[in-house]
């Protein structure tokens, strides 16, 4: 429980700043970045572990030389994930996940777990509760095809032919999510090679299947109208007997098209430089699989290194060589630096300081040079520029990325236009400009339009399809705006508010789309505006802060589970976080003023809670092991796919409640020892 909420003075505020800011500072790597662990769920250990058979490695030595019984601590994290009704979910405290649940029972059952054990009779039970496998979504099943529990007829044809699509074509390539395209044509190859490793009776699934006559049949499990439905799996009826004829005269030219096109976003060579596949997760598992399905040896460089740079996602939780084993989806190194400089600009730090200059340097070395796929959807030719959110994937920078990491950037360095600093920063609002969509708003990766037809394929159940305008982004990019001088006055900014007002909620708050939820998702819709020059006086404004103070709970805090995601009545509800918490408390001192008591008791709930000395060494209040000045928050606040994806990102603790406290701090002229107090033009250019 966390201690009881007290009055805190400005001078105590001040102290617990630089609590929070030495530890920031203690997570920071040599070379001036930072990058914590970005957690997802078990879908990333149990995938792992099915790719390992698929590819028949279950017994062999990693890459690197580490024994086979490494996969065994990933094991031996998974069961720890295992709910106490049976099954497995994308974050805790959520509902069992069938597709979830039916990889991790597979996995189990593969490497040895006896299905008469109790666990795996729970899951059994809750996986045949929810509808049995024959329910699992079509991202699941291309597993469950590749090791012979179901029929290739159950999975979504994907033809390789698509490479062929001319651009004006509604499912070009160019046309859905950069993420879902770094899936997508690896898995032409998978749906057309149908590589299957048939498994020993005995070790098959079964039993986890309530209908067997459905076990090997095409489902639509997405939310698609009932017409489309029907009209896709008619599609998908026609490809599969094309397949069986031995597809199309220009299959194999196909396949190797979509190869080039994998090796090319797998590369290493200069300006182009990627960690893998897009350099996330799913991706560079099928590509390891599309390799096997191709014959190439495992000593052959590609795939060597392939292994090597998926195995670099382990995290070893604890000490020892049985200490168990988790997955990340990525790394976030951009990202983590861009907002914890962020933060430290809000401190009232600048490049004098030795941890933001080293910060600075790094996020200008990251900079991207290369013209990836972005540029195909824009109406006039724009230089590249941006940052990517991993250490290399010049692909796919973001909007995202480089919103923070510019604004980090013109902040860190005042009044030195001529710096290489301002130069990257003002390159980057450049491009990031020319990424603005026809609706006003901003996406993540493309500049692009929303087809709705797309999310009605059968393999779009990821919930991801496409990458849309969203409010929170282009919240963010309107802040980032400000800080270059934009106004009101711009074009670009006008249809971006005009944006962000159209798809304000009923209650007043908006739809998070990359962090969780609401909360999320207002704190980034408001600020931007507000710092464009729209009055914090509005009437959408203002339902917008009386939204925040209406899920303000009775200690402060505030606090949102994804479970918002799937029932919208529980906006703004959930178990108290300080990453959330941070983020009503800004949203409150931009449309209320830093005398307002509700900004203040969350101000004081942060203080309160924050990691002291005793309980940083405690490990119940400090199961990660974080430095005294951090946050204890076990929480999921990210999201990665709406209602199937979550993640948790572990610097959130840290540096967004570093960021609330030192702008409070700054509102009132104070912030921390050593660092000049704020004047009087800052403080009205913060909005204070």
């Amino acid at each position: 429980m966390p201690p009881s909420i007290e009055l805190c003075t400005i001078p105590q505020m001040e102290r617990h700043l630089e609590r929070a800011v030495t530890a920031l500072k203690s997570l920071q790597r040599a070379d001036g970045h930072w990058c914590a662990e970005l957690e997802g769920d078990s879908i990333l250990q149990s995938e792992y572990l099915l790719m390992k058979w698929i590819l028949g490695q279950e017994r062999e030595p990693l890459v690197d030389g580490r024994p086979a019984k490494t996969l065994l601590r990933l094991l031996a994290y998974l069961r720890t994930q295992q709910r106490e009704d049976g099954g497995w979910g994308p974050y805790p405290g959520s509902s069992s996940d069938v597709s979830a649940s039916v990889k991790a029972y597979f996995a189990l059952k593969l490497f040895g777990d006896s299905p008469d054990a109790p666990h795996m009779k729970k899951a059994r039970a809750v996986i045949r509760h929810l509808g049995g496998a024959e329910r699992c979504n079509s991202f699941t099943n291309f597993f469950l095809a590749g090791l012979g529990q179901i029929s290739w007829n159950a999975v979504p044809t994907i033809p390789p032919e698509i490479m062929f699509l001319p651009k004006w074509c509604y499912f070009h390539l160019d046309k859905v999510s950069a993420w879902s395209r770094a899936m997508i044509v690896p898995l032409t190859i998978v749906s057309s090679k149908r590589h299957t490793r048939e498994v020993p009776s005995d070790l098959g699934i079964g039993e986890l299947f309530v209908d067997q006559d459905a076990r090997h049949l095409l489902k639509a499990t997405n939310a698609a109208p009932r017409g489309w439905k029907r009209f896709f799996l008619a599609v998908d009826g026609a490809l599969k007997k094309l397949h069986n004829a031995g597809g199309t005269p220009w299959r194999q030219e196909a396949i190797h098209r979509a190869f080039e096109w994998i090796e090319t976003r797998a590369g290493q060579d200069g300006a182009a430089a990627t960690d893998g596949v897009a350099a996330i997760f799913p991706s560079m598992v099928y590509w390891q699989i599309v390799l096997h399905a191709l014959g190439y040896e495992r000593t052959h460089p590609l795939v060597m290194r392939a292994e090597r740079e998926l195995d670099a996602f382990f995290v070893t939780l604890g000490h020892g060589e049985d200490a168990p084993i988790r997955v990340q989806p990525c790394f976030s190194p951009v990202w983590d630096t861009g907002i914890a400089l962020y933060a430290l600009a809000d401190c009232g730090i600048t490049v004098s300081d030795d941890s933001a200059a080293r910060a600075a340097q790094w996020l200008v070395s990251k900079e991207c040079t290369f013209a990836g796929e972005w540029q195909r959807n824009l109406d006039v030719p724009t230089a590249p520029s941006g940052w990517y959110f991993e250490y290399a994937n010049a692909h796919y920078p973001d909007s995202d990325d480089t919103a923070m990491v510019a604004m980090a950037l013109i902040r860190i360095a005042p009044n030195d236009d001529a710096s290489p600093i301002h130069a990257a920063a003002k390159r980057g609002v450049r491009w990031m400009m020319a990424m603005q969509n026809d609706d006003g708003g901003w996406a993540a990766f493309d500049r692009t339009q929303h087809r709705s037809v797309l999310d009605y394929v059968p393999f779009a159940d990821h919930n991801a399809m496409q990458d849309p305008s969203c409010p929170d982004i282009t919240g963010r990019v309107l802040e980032c705006l400000a800080w270059h001088g934009y106004t009101t006055e711009h074009a670009a900014v006008r249809a971006g508010i005009a944006f962000i007002r159209a798809r304000q909620e009923h209650e007043g708050c908006w739809f998070g789309r990359w962090g969780v939820n609401y909360i999320y998702g207002t704190w980034q819709a408001v600020i931007g505006p507000i710092r464009c020059g729209v009055s914090r006086d509005e009437a959408w404004i203002q339902r917008a802060g009386a939204w925040i103070k209406s899920i303000q709970k009775a200690d402060g805090s505030f606090g949102e589970s994804a479970d918002s995601y799937d029932d919208p009545s529980l906006k703004g509800v959930g178990p108290s976080t300080a990453s959330q918490t941070a983020w009503a408390a800004m949203v409150l001192q931009e449309i209320y003023g830093v005398d307002d008591l509700s900004l203040i008791r969350a101000i004081e709930w942060l203080c309160a809670t924050q990691l002291d000395t005793q309980s940083a060494a405690d490990p119940l209040s400090n199961p990660d092991g974080d430095p005294a000045g951090s946050w204890c928050e076990t929480e999921f606040t990210g999201t990665g796919f709406p209602k199937v994806f979550y993640l948790r990102y572990h610097l959130y603790r840290l540096y967004f409640p570093t960021m609330a406290l030192g702008r409070y701090l700054a509102a009132h002229g104070r912030g921390l020892r050593g660092v000049r107090l704020f004047d009087k033009g800052e403080r009205a250019a913060l909005g204070l």
